[in-house]
């Protein structure tokens, strides 16, 4: 089932360069997008594992103050990065 979405033409055109780039569509582009990215309950599983295994691993537990300390450094460095490329857009 084929279906439209309808972005503005900044976005358009930056999904038909990348796709170039790629050496691919920009159907396959968004499909592979769409494979790769984790649901919100995928994402929380995934913390719960890797929650689980520092601590049976390395004996760390890492408590909620350091997974959010850690998130805040993530943002943090992904807006620098996206502002270095000059990409910056409000997430």
């Amino acid at each position: 089932m084929d279906t439209t979405i309808k972005i503005d033409s900044v976005a358009r055109d930056r999904l038909a360069a990348l796709a170039q780039a790629r050496g691919t569509s920009m159907r396959a582009l968004i499909e592979e997008f769409a494979a790769a990215s984790l649901t919100p309950e995928q994402l929380q599983e995934r913390a719960e594992r890797t929650r689980a295994f520092l601590e049976s691993e390395f004996g760390h537990r890492l408590t909620d103050d350091a997974t959010t300390a850690l998130r805040t450094k993530m943002h943090e460095a992904q807006a620098a990065h996206r502002k270095h490329v000059g990409t910056d857009v409000a997430a």
